[in-house]
């Protein structure tokens, strides 16, 4: 009898453009056109967080394909996070939506999408209201593998991680900091393909000034090898994990993802 196959673990960063990255995953003096080069040749996925703000066309991530594929000659997998419009302004339709998936049309061509992501903030509550704009937003995306963070705790219920599974999204997995307001941190596998974002343990996440400063966090190797533990005991629950790392300020992420890769080696896990 054949051997399951080996769970595979992609990698990476939550952006790509942070130039506290200098020095340690892109060598001094890289230019920024060419940080994405560099990247590809390290890490197995990037999830792309810019187009929360703004929204980027065929063209760009046409010249993404191209650094991270010709350039670099990687597989690198890209993870899209769906704009604000989505997600806290909640004014996108699905014009809106169809012209999001058509700007990525290169990636999908060139077998580099990741999961999709929605990242919903904390005043996102589980009203009727918002049941159902969810809803409507999950059919304007579902022939995509998509990736849903609730920051609300009243979405992390049995429930709704049960209907995740019968409609076949991605619960979005967080490491949040131990405080107040925040979900508890726990690995949920609803599909096949699993995300998970880590956002460090700054307990001063609430009082903090900026996104930079929430993210200013290293994990202890303690810490990480907790958590590839904790991957290793549901490995029988994935054929795929997205890890990205938000803790970019000051290198941290080139460390933690250094640790954490090491830490699940020993596992016999594929870590790309």
């Amino acid at each position: 009898m054949d051997s399951a196959p080996t769970p595979r673990i992609y990698l990476g960063t939550g952006g790509y453009s942070d130039t506290d990255l200098l020095g340690t995953l892109y060598p001094t003096g890289t230019k920024k056109t060419d940080f994405l080069r560099e990247y590809a040749k390290q890490y197995g996925a990037v999830e792309i967080n810019s187009t929360f703000y703004a929204p980027i066309g065929q063209k760009a991530f046409a010249g993404m394909v191209d650094k991270a594929y010709v350039q670099a000659d990687s597989e690198l997998k890209f993870a899209v996070k769906l704009h604000q419009d989505f997600t806290h302004a909640r004014k996108g339709t699905s014009d809106h939506a169809q012209a999001f998936l058509t700007a990525l049309t290169p990636l999908i061509e060139a077998n580099a999408l990741a999961p999709l992501l929605l990242q919903f903030p904390h005043g996102f509550d589980r009203t009727r209201e918002h049941r159902l704009y969810l809803a409507n937003l999950v059919s304007w995306f579902k022939d995509y593998p998509l990736a849903i963070e609730f920051r609300h705790n009243g979405w992390h219920t049995p429930q709704v991680v049960d209907s995740f599974t019968e409609q076949g999204l991605i619960w979005c997995s967080v490491d949040y900091p131990k405080v107040s307001g925040l979900p508890p941190s726990r690995l949920i596998f609803t599909e096949r393909t699993g995300y998970l974002r880590m956002h460090g343990n700054n307990l001063n996440w609430w009082d903090a000034m900026s996104a930079a400063d929430r993210h200013d966090y290293r994990y202890s190797e303690a810490e990480m090898q907790d958590w590839a533990q904790a991957i290793a005991n549901q490995r029988q629950h994935f054929d795929a994990l997205y890890i990205f790392f938000q803790n970019t300020v000051n290198a941290h992420a080139y460390y933690n993802i250094a640790m954490l890769r090491e830490a699940l080696g020993r596992f016999g896990f594929e870590v790309l």
